[in-house]
């Protein structure tokens, strides 16, 4: 029997595995899919998380980026380059996501890939793992199975508070122009962005909507979009894939069990950052449980606070620059994204230099302007 089962082998399993595993915890991840295996992401991750691990990703980085580059409908450009801070890694998430497996590995954690999770139930003191190749028995189990996952609702979730939002990714091989420039595109899709994230072979095209309304035809979209890359798009791989958008303070723990990860919808409303935040939970989840396994009682209902608190209340305010940016996007574009400072805050937001609700009031302020009638441009 494991101290801990950990479902699902993302950014979130692996952390949970890796620390619980370095403080000397049994620990059993369980993958569905065969390691290293491709997963549809734009794969940009924050330099803060290293220091929450006492190694070196160097090994799991494709590139590092400096400068964002920034266009309205094609046009209307600006590049901005991050001053005085590091630059954001670029990721691809097979080789990222096994790399941290790996490291777990490395403390004692044991891996079985290629097992999917068909059931669970809780027996007296433990869970019991049903998976393809048999149970398996944990006193604790993680849930860090992603956005489709089916473990919140066995675990007796009922309905989590999350906004279900869009993306289709494209993987281009391509010589890259630029390598340390990221772009983003706004102008050419409703309530969301376009990205093109660099990596050392090619690049990650995505398109992701935020905040629902009229379904929009991605494909032509990020098609026209490509070819400002000279990338012909129908020659492209194109994953489609949801996105778990934070949506409110809610539980995250029950009996013998915690949420991580997407599982756990912590993806920025705004920017729908997910790596950072779905580390940051494995992390925390890591901790609580190795509190409880030493007799904390109240350790997992301290892991919900934890993260509604580090993380959920500064998503008030993403969710709140998200609503009014994204309404008026023109609007938006003018009086934020084109402010010098705006990449330079943005950045430190990422790097956890800064918070949403140090740069929130003034920015909404701005923003709103465009909402009343005459003050807006």
């Amino acid at each position: 029997m494991y101290d801990c089962i950990i479902v699902g082998a993302g950014p979130a399993g692996g952390s949970a595995a890796y620390h619980l595993a370095k403080r000397g915890r049994s620990v059993l991840v369980l993958e569905k899919e065969s390691l290293p295996r491709y997963k549809p992401c734009g794969g940009g991750v924050s330099p803060q998380i290293a220091e929450w691990f006492d190694f070196d990703f160097s090994p799991a980085i494709s590139l590092k980026v400096d400068t964002i580059r920034y266009t309205w409908k094609m046009g209307d450009e600006i590049n901005a380059k991050l001053e005085d801070l590091e630059p954001i890694w670029m990721v691809r998430r097979d080789k990222f996501d096994h790399f941290l497996i790996e490291q777990a590995q490395k403390q004692g954690a044991e891996l079985r890939d290629n097992t999917e999770v068909k059931g669970i139930e809780f027996k007296s003191d433990r869970w019991q793992v049903n998976t393809a190749q048999g149970p398996v028995e944990g006193r604790y189990v993680i849930a860090a199975d992603g956005a489709k996952g089916q473990m919140a609702k066995w675990l007796g979730f009922k309905e989590r508070k999350r906004r279900l939002a869009g993306a289709l990714e494209a993987e281009a091989q391509a010589n890259v122009a630029n390598p340390e420039t990221a772009h983003f595109e706004f102008g050419m899709v409703k309530n969301g962005y376009i990205w093109n994230f660099p990596k050392a072979d090619g690049y990650s095209i995505g398109v992701g909507t935020f905040r629902g309304g009229e379904p929009q035809d991605f494909k032509s979209i990020l098609t026209e979009y490509a070819t400002l890359f000279g990338i012909d798009l129908q020659t492209c791989k194109q994953f489609g894939h949801p996105l778990c958008l934070w949506d409110g303070e809610q539980k995250l723990h029950t009996q013998n069990a915690l949420l991580a990860g997407e599982a756990a919808c912590v993806v920025d409303p705004f920017t729908a950052e997910g790596i950072r935040p779905s580390i940051l939970t494995g992390v925390k989840a890591a901790e609580a449980i190795d509190q409880a396994i030493g007799g904390d009682m109240n350790a997992l209902a301290r892991y919900s606070e934890i993260v509604n608190q580090e993380w959920g209340e500064d998503m008030v305010w993403a969710q709140r620059l998200g609503g009014v940016f994204y309404r008026i996007p023109s609007f938006g574009y003018k009086v934020g994204v084109k402010r010098p400072t705006a990449t330079e805050r943005m950045g430190q937001i990422l790097c956890g230099k800064l918070r949403y609700s140090d740069v929130a009031n003034r920015a909404l302020k701005r923003l709103t302007t465009g909402l009343i009638p005459g003050m807006g441009g």
